[in-house]
């Protein structure tokens, strides 16, 4: 059975397009030491395991299937290049989502992946990790030796993805510049790993422990 899927093209242009949803990341960080925010942190050490877990994780009911049959060596060549980082949103020192960003010679910086853990939505870290995101593109040249300036900040976004993921994308000042729809073999969503089901309570506040444990 196919399903027509619907993909966005979104791009910034300039570091002014950037709306934040958050102060700067020192007052950020700080926030979150009092639990009032996310800690929002590159990881800086490129790891295919952390990364297959992220990539698992936030993917497991939007669809993403793509990376899921790498071998341990293709996620290393795809996470460990010079070019690509990986941003880690942290609730109360959980991982709860993530932005990989990839710069390329012409001075563009794709959000190649974007998103949060299922139980994490609806909490307001999408809007701040992906501030943190975007303005870590844009500062990308400046901060790492040998790449060119940032010109361009773009991602893409499709109609398997989450209901609020466009809204965000706009509301931190990305504008839409192409629309494609094609078909696609429907897949099932992989969940995080084969068998896992549904947390068993809402995570919500810390230390509530889960029904029956």
């Amino acid at each position: 059975m196919s399903i027509t899927v619907t993909t966005w093209y979104l791009e910034q242009t300039s570091p002014g397009d950037l709306r934040p949803a958050t102060p700067a990341r020192a007052r950020a960080r700080a926030a979150d030491m009092a639990g009032e925010g996310p800690l929002i942190m590159r990881a800086e050490t490129p790891s295919p395991e952390f990364s297959r877990f992220l990539y698992a994780s936030v993917g497991q009911d939007i669809r993403w299937t793509d990376r899921l049959a790498l071998t341990w060596a293709e996620w290393e060549r795809a996470v460990c290049r010079p070019e690509v980082e990986t941003w880690v949103a942290y609730d109360r020192g959980t991982p709860a989502g993530y932005a990989e960003l990839e710069a390329a010679a012409d001075g563009s910086v794709e959000i190649v992946y974007f998103g949060l853990i299922p139980a994490f939505r609806g909490r307001g870290i999408g809007g701040p990790l992906l501030s943190e995101a975007v303005a870590r593109a844009w500062d990308l040249g400046e901060r790492r030796e040998g790449f060119a300036p940032t010109k361009r900040v773009w991602l893409h976004t499709c109609s398997k993805d989450g209901p609020h993921a466009m809204d965000n994308y706009l509301r931190r000042g990305f504008r839409l510049y192409r629309t494609e729809t094609a078909e696609e073999d429907e897949v099932a969503t992989p969940g995080p790993w084969p068998g896992a089901g549904p947390l068993p309570y809402d995570v919500e506040e810390p230390g509530r422990p889960a029904v029956g444990g």
